[in-house]
């Protein structure tokens, strides 16, 4: 069962953009000292048409003891705008769960926003796990932003789309936050990305596929990534991954949206998982390489690694 945060709990005005889940069987494996909160990523949501975009996850967590909170922020809007929407979020659980801080989990843009939102906001974060962050840019986003600024029928077209498909995700999943859909791309290029990473430097590596610091400003930094555009022809979302891979040079690992070496952040527990950009989420419905690890068991693993770090 799912708890929404739609009205005032001991007194609290709670934003309808955060949903938590209910108690269950506490085992203590996931049962981290902060809760977990999950933000998706570029035309993310919480919800849509029946499908959860962190599909089983939170509810995996939580069977072991975890504390988990699903944030929304706009589908397609700028890391700093989506992460003062976060900020505002993480106020209302820490408010209602009375912890001191969370632990952020950001996919895709997901990396950025939660980044943005432990650079500014220290004092109410304690770490910040990016799954394939884009957080050094991609070339999907250099490419259709370079195609969009030099061919007026291309970005007149671009927008028109990328504009249809994000007020549809909005209007689908029952989100009224303000949308930037061409600005958000544009926002993971790889020029507008070294701006963003001079003001937000928390955990960026120095080297091309290194890793950054573990600990910047009090706040832990960790990441994780899929390194396979395909990885199982059941799934109805695949050709998608496979399309953008196309966008990447030959040779250049990628899971159809970001180089895995881009991603990195912090601690990097790995790169190259045999997985797409949307089987680190588990989507589509959990449909992944049966060769690999379980994207949920990364999850878990994951969340006792914070547990074990007192996080």
């Amino acid at each position: 069962m799912k708890k929404y945060l739609l009205t005032a709990v001991a007194a609290v005005t709670v934003s309808s953009q955060v949903l938590a889940m209910s108690e269950t069987l506490d085992t203590g494996y996931t049962e981290t000292k902060y809760p977990i909160v999950l933000v998706h990523g570029f035309l993310g949501f919480e919800q849509l048409v029946g499908v959860d975009y962190w599909y089983k996850i939170p509810e995996t967590l939580q069977q072991d003891g975890a504390e988990v909170f699903v944030a929304t922020v706009s589908n397609t809007n700028y890391p700093e705008v989506r992460g003062e929407q976060l900020i505002d979020q993480v106020e209302d659980i820490l408010a209602i769960t009375g912890a001191e801080k969370v632990n952020l989990i950001g996919h895709s843009h997901g990396g950025p926003t939660t980044r943005y939102a432990g650079s500014v906001r220290p004092d109410i974060i304690a770490s910040v796990s990016s799954i394939s962050g884009v957080n050094k840019g991609t070339v999907v986003a250099d490419t259709l932003i370079e195609w969009s600024d030099n061919s007026e029928v291309f970005g007149t077209a671009f927008d028109v789309f990328i504009s249809g498909i994000s007020e549809f995700i909005s209007f689908a999943s029952g989100s009224d936050l303000p949308l930037a859909p061409v600005e958000s791309v544009r926002s993971m290029t790889t020029e507008a990305s070294v701006i963003f990473n001079a003001a937000h430097p928390g955990g960026i590596p120095d080297s091309e596929c290194g890793e950054g610091d573990y600990e910047y400003n009090g706040v832990r930094y960790y990441s994780w990534a899929g390194a396979k555009p395909a990885t199982n022809l059941l799934d109805p979302l695949e050709p998608i991954t496979i399309a953008f891979s196309q966008f990447f040079p030959d040779g250049v690992a990628n899971d159809g949206f970001v180089d895995p070496c881009t991603s990195n952040l912090g601690m990097v527990i790995r790169n190259d998982f045999a997985m797409t950009h949307l089987d680190e989420v588990n989507q589509m419905l959990g449909i992944h390489d049966l060769n690999e690890t379980d994207p949920l068991t990364v999850f878990r693993t994951h969340a006792n690694r914070l547990k074990n770090d007192g996080l």
